[in-house]
């Protein structure tokens, strides 16, 4: 039953996954922790670091991870988790796969059409919305903690993303490099 779920939740999810992976984050975040209670908002954001450092699109890597997850969390054994993990995989890019398919020669004739152009600038807000949603549903008091409860951990996690954000954004640094320096920070600071 857990494999049908699953199937049904990332097809709906790349169906509707507009703005790419991480855009796709808030809803995946949605179903495996609020609707289905899958796993954990700690376990999703594990899974978020983990598919942004792994190679490959990270929404593609988060719907295989909570494949994973998802399968292993609800008592099964090895064998089976990895089945959740290729069935939440080939669901999320199943969609994906059947649209291209579908409308590839048709956009390519039609793409400078005025009706075609009026849709892709309906989208662009929708991705700025999921890509704002996918930040702050990562900005909880498990990421960062609270003032209250965790000070020095709350104000370093701050200073980390304040200083990721300077760094890529305006001095230009790699984001890969900015994941390392963030990481190798953390494990200084908060450690």
């Amino acid at each position: 039953m857990i494999f049908l779920e699953l199937f049904y939740t990332f097809f709906v999810i790349g169906l509707f996954g507009f703005g790419g992976g991480y855009g796709m984050l808030s809803l995946i975040q949605g179903e495996v922790v609020h609707h289905w209670h899958w796993m954990t908002t700690s376990q999703f954001t594990d899974i978020v670091a983990i598919s942004q450092m792994t190679p490959g699109p990270i929404g593609i890597n988060s719907a295989t991870y909570c494949g994973y997850a998802a399968v292993h969390n609800a008592g099964y054994g090895n064998f089976l988790s990895v089945m959740g993990s290729v069935t939440a995989t080939f669901a999320l890019v199943l969609p994906s796969l059947i649209l291209m398919i579908l409308i590839s020669r048709m956009f390519m004739k039609y793409m400078k059409h005025p009706v075609v152009q009026s849709v892709f600038t309906g989208l662009r807000p929708a991705v700025v919305g999921l890509l704002g949603a996918a930040t702050l549903l990562l900005m909880t008091p498990e990421n960062f903690s609270t003032p209250s409860v965790n000070p020095w951990q709350f104000w370093i996690s701050c200073f980390l993303f304040v200083a990721t954000f300077v760094g890529t954004k305006f001095m230009k640094i790699n984001p890969i490099r900015m994941i390392l320096y963030a990481g190798f920070a953390g494990l200084l600071l908060l450690y």
